[in-house]
């Protein structure tokens, strides 16, 4: 069972360090103005458009297989042996006694507007 989640927490951790490289790869809907008035947009290594399509495919899918091992981990991580009681039954055990009251009253007055000193 270790071993599953073992390989499903690499699995997320290695699809978010390549997501937020192609979420910081990618350009924003104002650089596309510039490519259609010739500021070297046309030369990229997939063309105009092609890039922007591969890499918001690419997150797409990364995001998913994020979301569905987050879910995984969740799931494997409520699973509970069903011999095993709540951790508060365990601490009900092991809590220590409670300190008996004390028996006698304090030695002050009760009423505090007996404390206020008078001049």
């Amino acid at each position: 069972m270790n071993i599953v989640i073992t390989i499903i927490l690499t699995v997320q951790i290695l699809s978010a360090i390549v997501m937020i490289g192609l979420i910081l790869v990618q350009h924003g809907k104002g650089a596309d103005m510039g490519a259609a008035f010739g500021s070297g947009g046309s030369g990229s290594l997939f063309g105009a458009s092609g890039s922007a399509n591969f890499l918001s495919r690419t997150t797409a899918v990364l995001a998913t297989v994020f979301f569905v091992s987050t879910l995984a981990l969740a799931y494997f991580g409520n699973l509970r042996p069903a011999s095993s009681g709540s951790v508060l039954e365990g601490a009900a055990v092991v809590a220590p006694a409670v300190a008996p009251a004390l028996e006698t009253a304090p030695a002050g007055p009760a009423s505090g507007a007996a404390q206020i000193p008078a001049k």
